[in-house]
């Protein structure tokens, strides 16, 4: 493509549906990328901190994958295989028992669905209800599940919903997440009583869907007592528990998935996102054996599966989490983060962080306010984007590989982003 056709922006608005989002935010043509950096058709080059929204915990480009892609592209490898065996689905699913399910003493299979994340929801959805027969599911304020209509019925946020334009979001109920009413206020135990109440009108649940941080929903952290009492909920009623960590897996809060501590154990995990390691799609539900109980293409799509993913995916655990060393790193630059947001906070009034691990964020009160700090440091040379019910929430999504000096100047963007939008709101107001 000539520079001449680079330049020419007006074909994202002649012919990309209105449906495009993050590009309004970040208004320049991207033509490179390279571990935690995005280069321009202009040659500027910007630190992201936005990390395919997660898809690329391990930034841009890892060359350890793409020297594993390219080979196996080269060699005529499987690039579409529907469901069939295959070498790259083999050393994968071998790598990911080796290294991630048999440390953590977990059995599950794997389930290949379609390739993004609501692919792996809507099979958890269906697998649910046909274990239990049952219809409804309970899911949460504030959550955010996909974008597809049965996903959708889960996710809290209005406007997202609004996107169905009129259709059936129905057979779920929504509860209060941890802290959705404020501290003191125990949102557990109004679950329970719901529950128990034979004339609340909420039908017997199939299962109960919780992320264990809101990705979407603001960065909402749930405690370790409320998970572990979700789940308590769910056996007593003879739910199942669906942990989606499609946003909060992957190393994003520390650990490779989000609920390791917490003493649960879920028996369905939809996964996705940085599942692949490179960014490639590719979706799977992790499904306690017993609940295994498809029939055969049941519950199939043409991309289940993605053999390129595999390749990469199996570079990232072998490369990523063959011992300890890459997890301890996470917890030292998760607290390099909260200190540097605490200091990002203390420039705005009643501002709060949200989150953990390297999931974190500042609440700053309003959606007006956070897009304008995004907004400036784009223009200083840093993508970051917002989060929570009204966009109230400046959200770091970090590739978890980022070299601490990279980490540190990107705050410092953010630092120097907040104070002069805090300062220019205040000129405004004299």
């Amino acid at each position: 493509m000539s520079t001449e056709n680079i330049a020419d922006t007006t074909i994202y608005t002649r012919r990309e549906s209105e449906a495009r989002s993050y590009c309004r935010s970040f208004d320049t043509v991207f033509t490179s990328a390279s571990g935690s950096e995005m280069t321009d058709s202009k040659g500027e080059t910007y630190i992201d901190f936005l990390a395919g929204c997660s898809s690329l915990n391990y930034g841009h480009n890892d060359p350890d994958m793409k020297a594993a892609l390219i080979d196996h592209i080269s060699r005529d490898g499987m690039s579409h295989a529907l469901d069939l065996h295959t070498d790259a689905k083999s050393q994968f699913l071998e790598a990911f028992e080796r290294l991630i399910l048999k440390p953590r003493d977990m059995d599950y299979k794997v389930m290949m669905t379609g390739p993004t994340g609501t692919n792996a929801v809507e099979a958890a959805m269906k697998l649910a209800r046909k274990v239990t027969g049952r219809r409804n599911i309970i899911a949460f304020t504030n959550a955010f599940h996909g974008m597809t209509m049965g996903a959708l019925s889960l996710t809290g946020n209005s406007s997202k919903r609004g996107g169905a334009g009129g259709g059936l979001l129905a057979d779920v109920t929504h509860m209060p997440y941890d802290g959705a009413f404020g501290e003191g206020v125990d949102t557990l135990a109004q679950i329970e009583m719901m529950l128990s109440n034979g004339s609340s009108g909420i039908d017997a649940p199939a299962a109960f869907i919780v992320e264990p941080v809101q990705g979407e929903g603001g960065l909402n952290a749930a405690s370790t007592e409320w998970m572990q009492g979700i789940a308590r909920l769910a056996k007593e009623h003879g739910a199942l528990l669906i942990v989606d960590d499609i946003q909060a897996g992957c190393g994003r809060t520390g650990t490779f998935f989000s609920f390791e501590k917490m003493g649960i154990e879920p028996d369905l995990i939809p996964m996705a996102k940085s599942f692949s390691g490179m960014g490639l799609p590719f979706a799977a539900l992790l499904i306690k054996p017993k609940h295994d109980i498809w029939k055969p293409a049941e519950h199939n799509g043409t991309f289940r599966g993605n053999t390129h993913a595999f390749v990469t995916a199996r570079v990232a655990i072998e490369k990523f989490w063959a011992d300890d060393t890459f997890q301890q790193m996470l917890g030292e630059k998760a607290m390099m983060l909260t200190s540097g947001l605490q200091a990002i906070a203390e420039e705005v009034p009643g501002a709060s962080l949200k989150g953990r691990g390297l999931m974190q964020g500042i609440d700053v009160g309003s959606g007006e306010l956070a897009s304008e700090i995004c907004a400036r440091a784009f223009e200083m040379g840093l993508i970051i984007e917002t989060s929570g019910a009204e966009d109230e929430v400046v959200k770091v999504l970090a590739p978890l590989t980022t070299p601490n000096q990279l980490f540190r100047k990107g705050l410092d963007i953010l630092l120097d982003a907040t104070r002069a939008t805090v300062a220019g709101h205040r000129l405004a107001a004299q």
